[in-house]
């Protein structure tokens, strides 16, 4: 196991090159943002993938129609990545909100990407996609399956909330609405743990400076939440190896 540090550099250079795949924009700077920063502080390659440019997350389609929040979106992820130091972010092109109807499309570009990079870390989604998002649990299937298909290359690690983080922030999150489904995370043990990294410090600002360049997503909660519980619900980066994890 990775051991937490407030300098997350330590550990993250086991990881080596890293392919991370997620489905909207902030996704990856909300789950991985701290671990890929590190990891191109290191001079690691980071090679990060967005199956849509989410451009149908906002409750205002009338103001924002998806071309124009698409194009935004882009924008926005693009001022993140400077950030966080990621120069090669990646769009498949995919439809916000439709992932479901794309399984075989989505794994075979997966794959491609796997062919093409040939990473020795993937992360992504875990089977409940963090919050139990359709489009989250589409693009776990795809990652999982293209592995599988290819003979578990390198490492896949699948976002997880700590039982830890989840007892802290439980109740927050269920204010702040992020759950698509009845159903509720468990939360990983710290022993099930293959990454577990708490960021604090100037690695935590810029994390927060990456979120903060994506305001069509984050600026209803980094504008009304305590600042201080914003970032704490923030510094925590977990992952459990998907050879630990049982179908899903």
């Amino acid at each position: 196991m990775i051991a937490r540090a407030a300098s997350p550099d330590h550990g993250v250079a086991e990881l080596h090159t890293i392919v991370s795949i997620w489905a909207h924009p902030d996704d990856e700077t909300y789950l991985a943002g701290g671990v890929m920063a590190a990891a191109r502080a290191n001079g690691q390659r980071v090679v990060c993938v967005s199956a849509t440019a989410g451009e149908r997350g906002t409750p205002d389609p009338a103001t924002w129609p998806p071309e124009r929040l698409g194009a935004l979106r882009r924008a926005e992820a693009a001022a993140a990545m400077a950030v966080l130091g990621i120069d090669d972010h990646r769009f498949l092109g995919l439809p916000d909100g439709e992932l479901d109807h794309h399984d075989v499309r989505g794994r075979d570009l997966i794959g491609r990407l796997i062919d093409d990079v040939r990473p020795d870390t993937i992360l992504t989604f875990g089977p409940d996609g963090v919050t139990f998002h359709p489009d989250h649990i589409a693009v776990h299937r795809w990652a999982t399956a293209a592995w599988e298909l290819r003979g578990r290359p390198g490492r896949l690690l699948y976002a997880a909330s700590s039982t830890e983080h989840l007892a802290r922030f439980g109740e927050l999150y269920e204010r702040w609405g992020i759950y698509m489904s009845e159903e509720r995370p468990t939360g990983a043990r710290p022993d099930e743990l293959a990454v577990h990294l708490t960021i604090g410090g100037p690695h935590l600002d810029r994390k927060l400076a990456a979120l903060a360049a994506m305001p069509s997503q984050t600026g209803d909660a980094m504008s009304t939440l305590d600042p201080e519980i914003y970032a704490a619900s923030i510094t925590e980066e977990s992952f459990v190896d998907a050879s630990t994890v049982g179908p899903g």
